[in-house]
């Protein structure tokens, strides 16, 4: 036999026969590269033998030019010419195309073609997946062989062994008493059983499917049976996707009872999937949901559908979910233009507002929501998007509709946005020395009916501004906000802005700025009930315009010392424009929220969109301390101020949300803001922000975070304290705490919990324990979430669990359950 016909063979061999899905024999044929000759038997013995395997010179054959060189070592190598073996007896190794073979004895018969290693087998393949046996026997064409005592370890670290195992029919691979695991051996005992394994009777490997099947199974942990399947199949473990059942998902729920739900995927292409999950429920009858993906060449899109009939809808009677069927559509799709063009959408159509909540389903919009809010999500966006980016440029527009997922929404009441657009682009040469650039917004939206606020005790207590019943004399600015105004409106925004720097020979920064907005707005108002007490209603054509002249200066002062630099640095603005113009005029939708901190303080305009401007003359002014240290810690602390210098002061002046009032910077003299943040190391870090009455000084806004790491624990702790604010609909101070922790009780294993306190109504709001394990092969979680509801006479508790499992190679799985209570006076919790 040639060395080309014993390498074609080897070659070959690689690619054919591979248990349990993977190249686990692959060097088998390295030792066919043992030229078989005519001469009498005889023997070579050497202690260290290393050669290129070539033709004896009597027989000479055509050399190979460029073939991979093929050393063997052994102690020995026999030639049988008269029945055409050869064999490489003692210690051998053989080497070839990165492969190995070590083994005590290895013999090729031509006559037979069949391949025999024994004693010690060990095959290495190129990928550095591992093969143990007493003995290899294997046929020429492959389809057929054994192997006795064998072990298999795969460069993923999944694990084989059977007391033996043969090659059938050149697909399949039988393991006869077989044990599989993904799991690291014991490394001071390799003998004890790993945290699990699947034994079996056998354990088929079907070579053109890539699946394995298991049959007569039990799965044991730490060696301890703890379930038996008579049968069951999983991908091997080269396979990525297959078609096939997923992990069953078990919940629990005082709507629908035990529910159980049975994922199967379909693996319909390279590039794209469906997977059906049929819900079973004791109480809720029987949900499906169905999701399909699908990946083309410049994007992805995803559609998914549920849908149950209830048979016993009478549970949900004075609710969105009294009625026979429910169900859901959703899709999102991103696609690329160019590398700097990007569209898509998301679309969301569901039957009633809280189907998501009532039979836990997770949206396809909250894929990075928090534990705790797992099935909380409170609203859904529809949208259709196009967005690009330059170097110095940037647009969007999109289309924008709203749905809400709680019973409290009102669905007339929220907002169709069609479209709103956003454009800014920045000069690339400098004009006057100095940056210019423009920012353009258009924005057009509808709404059916009003959405009001309460913000007095009466309102709060009778449903004053929610009641459809209630009078619409008592609709006014005294007891409610009004968020949202019903009709039409369309606004387009621009605005162009410039600035320069300077800075002098003594380090002091001067930054001249000049900006110029205008904004046209149509306005059509309903008159809804109550409406009129707050805007005009009617059609209505705005215009406006806004000019601004400023300057900013800072001067840094930077000492250097041993342990570090230290720097303060007086910042001051000073701001000259018109007032404000059609306050309240024009419906507040995109500027209402405003929290006047150590943030903003510099902003030349303070609102947080385009719906309101900024006017008059403003200063603001402040002070920066910082100071690095060597060791790579920090400390940075600011205190400012900002003051009406003249005109209308536009934060003192209402429109329909009120934003604005109360907030600090209503008067001409603003309230003080600072912020002081200290990082001496990466171990822990602390920032807190505060606002102080300008006349008091008392305590208006408080924030603190602290961070910390040490050794194996991990705490956080957020605090906040906020004064009333009767204006916008708070009339109770606000204070709570949120602390979150966790330890590293091991490598593996992890304690976690959370609370989060009222403390100006000194009640819980929400508790999180938990408990994680996980190392190379397992995963266990299990967290338990309390809520607390204290709306009526009685408070209410939610309860979740949430257990996680998974086996590394096999599937995880997330199971939950939620139950309901109501406490009672001196219940202990």
């Amino acid at each position: 036999m040639t060395v080309i016909a014993l390498a074609t063979f080897l070659g070959r061999l690689c690619r054919r026969w591979q248990p349990a899905g993977l190249s686990v024999v692959a060097l088998l044929a390295a030792a066919l590269a043992l030229c078989v000759d005519t001469r009498p038997a005889q023997s070579q013995t050497a202690l260290s033998f290393e050669s290129q395997i070539r033709p004896t010179p009597r027989r000479p054959s055509t050399p190979v030019t460029g073939d991979p060189q093929m050393l063997v070592q052994a102690t020995e190598i026999q030639y049988d010419y008269p029945n055409e073996r050869v064999s490489a007896v003692g210690n051998v190794q053989i080497y070839y195309k990165g492969s190995t073979i070590e083994a005590d004895k290895i013999i090729y018969d031509q006559r037979t073609k069949h391949l025999h290693a024994e004693g010690n087998v060990r095959l290495t393949s190129p990928d550095g997946q591992i093969t143990y046996g007493d003995l290899i026997d294997l046929s020429d064409d492959f389809r057929n062989g054994f192997i006795d005592s064998l072990r298999l370890e795969t460069v993923d670290q999944v694990r084989f062994a059977a007391a033996r195992g043969r090659r059938a029919e050149g697909n399949y691979t039988i393991l006869e008493s077989g044990v599989y695991t993904a799991c690291e051996p014991c490394r001071t005992d390799p003998r004890r059983p790993p945290l699990w394994q699947v034994k079996a009777a056998r354990i088929i490997h079907e070579q053109s499917e890539k699946m394995v099947y298991f049959e007569d199974a039990r799965i044991e942990f730490f060696g301890v049976p703890l379930a038996y399947m008579p049968y069951f199949a999983t991908p091997d473990p080269t396979v990525k996707r297959k078609t096939g059942v997923l992990m069953p998902l078990v919940t629990t729920s005082s709507i629908y009872g035990l529910g159980v739900e049975v994922p199967y995927f379909l693996a319909l292409a390279p590039n794209y999937d469906m997977t059906i999950s049929p819900r079973g429920m004791s109480e809720g009858g029987a949900l499906v949901q169905t999701e399909w993906r699908h990946r083309l060449e410049d994007g992805a899109y995803t559609i998914r559908a549920a849908g149950l009939y209830q048979y016993d809808e009478d549970k949900f009677v004075g609710t969105d979910g009294f009625k026979k069927f429910r169900g859901s559509v959703e899709s999102s799709g991103r696609f690329n233009l160019s590398p700097r063009w990007m569209w898509g959408w998301d679309g969301v159509l569901v039957s009633d507002a809280t189907f998501f909540a009532d039979y836990k389903i997770r949206s396809l919009q909250s894929s990075a929501i928090e534990l705790a809010d797992f099935f909380g999500q409170t609203e859904g966006v529809s949208q259709l998007f196009l967005s690009g980016r330059g170097a110095r440029s940037y647009f969007d527009i999109r289309a924008i509709h709203y749905t809400g997922f709680t019973s409290a929404d009102r669905q007339k009441a929220l907002p169709v946005i069609h479209p709103v657009t956003d454009y800014q682009y920045i000069f690339d040469q400098p004009v006057f020395g100095g940056e210019l650039g423009y920012n353009v917004n258009i924005t057009s939206l509808s709404r059916d009916a009003a959405s009001f606020d309460p913000i007095s005790e009466d309102a709060v207590n009778k449903g004053l501004c929610t009641s459809a019943s209630a009078d619409p004399a008592v609709k006014n600015t005294t007891n409610c906000l009004l968020r949202g105004v019903p009709g039409s409106y369309s606004r387009f925004s621009a605005e162009t802005h410039w600035r320069r720097r300077y800075i002098d020979s003594y380090g002091q920064v001067f930054t001249p700025f000049v900006s110029l907005r205008g904004d046209a707005a149509q306005i059509k108002v309903e008159d809804d009930l109550g409406v009129g007490n707050f805007i005009d209603t009617g059609e209505t054509l705005i215009t406006r315009s806004m000019p601004t002249i400023g300057m900013e200066y800072r001067y840094p002062f930077i000492s250097v010392h041993s342990w570090g630099t230290q720097t303060i640095e007086p910042i001051a603005q000073i701001i000259a424009r018109p007032n404000e113009t059609g306050i309240g005029r024009i419906p507040n939708e995109d500027a209402q929220s405003l929290v006047f901190d150590d943030s903003n303080l510099f902003n030349v305009d303070k609102f947080s969109g385009w719906d309101r401007v900024e006017g008059g003359g403003r200063s603001n002014a402040g002070v920066e301390y910082t100071a690095q240290f060597n060791g790579g810690g920090s400390v940075n602390m600011l205190v400012g101020q900002s003051y009406h210098l003249f005109g209308t002061n536009s934060f003192a002046v209402g429109d329909t949300t009120n934003t604005g009032l109360g907030s600090g910077l209503d008067t001409d003299v603003s309230d003080y803001v600072a912020r002081f943040a200290y990082s001496p190391t990466r171990i822990y870090s602390v920032i807190s922000r505060y606002r102080f009455d300008e006349r008091k000084f008392t305590l208006k806004r408080f924030e603190l975070e602290g961070r910390a790491t040490v050794d194996r624990w991990w705490v956080s702790l957020v605090y906040g304290n906020y004064a009333e604010q009767p204006e916008l609909g708070f009339l109770e101070r606000r204070e709570g705490l949120l602390a979150q922790g966790s330890i590293k009780l091991d490598a593996n294993w992890v304690f976690s919990g959370a609370a989060r306190y009222d403390i100006a109504n000194k009640n819980l709001s929400q508790t999180q324990v938990g408990v994680g394990y996980i190392d190379d092969c397992f995963l266990l979680g299990l967290n338990y979430v309390t809520d607390y509801t204290y709306s009526t006479s009685l408070p209410e508790s939610n309860h979740t669990v949430m257990l996680q499992f998974g086996l590394r190679t096999l599937g995880s799985t997330t199971s939950s359950g939620v139950g309901a209570n109501t406490i009672s006076p001196g219940t202990s919790q």
